[in-house]
């Protein structure tokens, strides 16, 4: 196990991203068309739309790189797990804005990624945090495997569940 990040990740409206390095943003409604779960966007080639329950502030996050599938922890409220394969050979994890925060040390191969959360409902109803520890926690966990479609493991939370029926309502 690689261990790439751990610490505090800077969110504003929501969200973070996994993106090649020389090409960065792509829209909330691309990153999502066709898929099942609403917070790992996949559907853009070599990029993942990552949402979060905190409007804007620091939220806990971890970023491994795995030789194999990790076993699933039920501490998560939320796991969604979908295909990624880059598109660059330098990978990168940024905040909103495209503020760089590290590489990610990525193989031009198929991963799949695993995407977890916990505290999203609290993290949304304080909205904008600035001080202290942080109230949401997010893991991102890649292997290589084979593609497969993305899928909804684990949902407890409203704000999950808003997302999940929202990209359902996209249209191709």
């Amino acid at each position: 196990m690689v261990r790439i990040f751990d610490g505090r990740l800077h969110i504003h409206y929501g969200q973070a991203y996994i993106e090649p390095f020389e090409s960065r943003g792509v829209g909330l409604e691309d990153s999502f068309c066709g898929q099942n779960n609403g917070l790992c966007g996949a559907a853009s080639p070599g990029m993942l739309f990552l949402l979060t329950g905190l409007h804007t502030g620091d939220v806990s996050f971890v970023l491994d790189v795995l030789d194999a599938p990790p076993p699933l922890d039920d501490t998560w409220e939320e796991i969604v797990e979908v295909s990624f394969a880059p598109s660059s050979e330098k990978v990168i994890l940024s905040e909103w804005g495209g503020e760089y925060v590290c590489d990610v040390p990525l193989l031009q191969e198929i991963y799949r990624v695993r995407y977890c959360a916990r505290d999203m409902d609290r993290g949304k109803e304080i909205d904008t945090y600035g001080e202290g520890e942080p109230v949401d926690f997010y893991a991102l966990t890649f292997w290589r495997a084979d593609s497969a479609p993305d899928v909804v493991i684990k949902q407890t939370s409203q704000v999950a569940a808003y997302w999940h029926n929202w990209v359902r309502t996209l249209k191709l």
